[in-house]
C-alpha cells in the first residue's frame, strides 16, 4: 500500500477538508486572500490532516465532525510555516518561493495570524471543551518549539535530548494532538490513538533532517543543507559529531556556529563518511514501529493497516 493507495481510502473526506480550508480562507481583506490562496495551493503532502481522517474512521468514527478537526490541524500547520519561513528567511518551500518572499515578511507574519485565529474559530464550532484544550494546549506547544529552536540557533551543543524535544514540540505535537481528538470523537481509546501521532510525527521530522543532508532538492523542494545554513543542529549533525573524529567535529562545529552555505559540501562529505544519515533513519524506524503498536484503538482491519503503512512510509520514504 503506498500513499496514492492510502489517501485513496479518505479521498472524499480529503475533498471535504480542502473546501473547508477553501471557505474559512475567505476574507474581505484581498491579501488575505491570495497569500493565503497561495500557500494552500503550494503542494505538500497534506500528511496532517489525512492522518486525521483515518484514526477517526479506523477508530470507528461515523460522524462528520472529523472534517473541521482535519481541517483545523491543516489551518495551524500552515500558520506555523508562515510563521517559519519568516524565521528563517527562507525563500523557497517546495519548490516554489515562499509566501514572505513574494509579499514581504509583514504580510507572512499577520496572515498567519489570521489562519491561527481563523482556526481557533472552528475549534470554538465544534463545541467540545476537550478539542479546544487539545488544540490550545498544542498550539502553545508548538510555540514553545519555535522559540526553543530558535534558541539552538548556531549552538553545536545542542544533544539528542534537546533535539528530540524541539521536533516533539514542533512538529510530533501536532501529529498528536489530531490523532487524540479522532480517537476522542469516535468514542475509541484516544491515548492510543495520540500515541500513534506522535510517533508518526517523530518519525517524519526525523527524515525530513535526514533528507537535508542526504535528499534530492528536487524531490524535497528545498536545497541540500538549508537547515546548516540557518545554524540548525539535527540529528545527523549532532550523530556525526558524536562518532566523528577530531577533525570532523571541529568542521561540524564551526558550520553550525558560522551558519552560511560555504561550508555545506564538506559537512556533508563528513557526515556520509559517519553512520549519521543511516542512524537517523534507525531512529525513524523505531518511531514507527512505536507508531504501528500503537494501533490497538483501531477497529476497522484495512484502515488500521493503513495507518501502519503511512507509518512505515514516514520512515521509508525520499522526499
Amino acid at each position: 500500500m503506498d500513499l496514492a493507495d492510502i489517501r485513496a481510502l479518505v479521498a472524499d473526506d480529503m475533498q471535504a477538508v480542502d473546501r473547508a480550508i477553501r471557505h474559512r480562507l475567505r476574507s474581505d481583506v484581498a491579501l488575505i486572500n491570495q497569500l493565503g490562496g497561495y500557500i494552500v495551493n503550494s503542494g505538500g503532502k497534506r500528511l496532517r490532516p489525512m492522518v486525521v481522517l483515518l484514526t477517526a474512521r479506523a477508530a470507528g468514527y461515523e460522524g462528520t465532525h472529523h472534517i473541521p478537526l482535519a481541517a483545523i490541524v491543516e489551518l495551524i500547520h500552515t500558520a506555523t510555516l508562515l510563521h517559519d519561513d519568516v524565521v528563517d528567511a527562507s525563500e523557497v518551500r517546495r519548490g516554489q518561493d515562499t509566501a514572505n518572499h513574494i509579499w514581504g515578511n509583514e504580510a507572512s507574519v499577520l496572515v498567519g495570524d489570521f489562519l491561527y485565529t481563523r482556526s481557533f474559530q472552528m475549534m470554538v464550532e465544534l463545541d467540545s471543551q476537550e478539542a479546544m484544550r487539545v488544540f490550545a494546549l498544542a498550539t502553545n506547544t508548538i510555540a514553545e518549539g519555535e522559540v526553543l529552536q530558535l534558541l539552538n540557533v548556531h549552538d553545536a551543543d545542542v544533544d539528542e535530548p534537546r533535539y528530540q524535544d524541539v521536533i516533539y514540540r514542533k512538529t510530533a505535537a501536532l501529529f498528536e494532538a489530531g490523532c487524540y481528538l479522532g480517537g476522542l470523537f469516535a468514542g475509541g481509546d484516544a491515548e492510543a490513538a495520540g500515541a500513534y501521532g506522535r510517533h508518526l510525527g517523530t518519525a517524519f521530522q526525523l527524515i525530513d533532517d535526514a533528507l537535508d543532508y542526504d535528499g534530492d532538492p528536487a524531490e524535497i523542494g528545498k536545497n541540500v543543507g538549508d537547515d546548516l545554513a540557518e545554524g540548525k543542529t539535527t540529528m545527523p549533525l549532532i550523530r556525526a559529531m558524536e562518532v566523528g573524529d577530531g577533525t570532523t567535529r571541529t568542521l561540524i562545529r564551526e558550520a553550525i556556529e558560522a551558519g552560511g552555505r560555504e561550508r555545506i559540501a564538506e559537512v556533508c562529505d563528513a557526515i556520509a563518511k559517519t553512520d549519521a544519515i543511516a542512524y537517523t533513519r534507525r531512529l525513524a524506524e523505531e518511531e514507527a514501529k512505536r507508531a504501528e503498536e500503537a494501533l490497538r484503538f483501531a477497529v476497522d482491519d484495512s484502515l488500521g493497516e493503513a495507518l501502519a503503512a503511512l507509518a512505515r512510509f514516514a520512515a521509508d520514504r525520499r522526499y
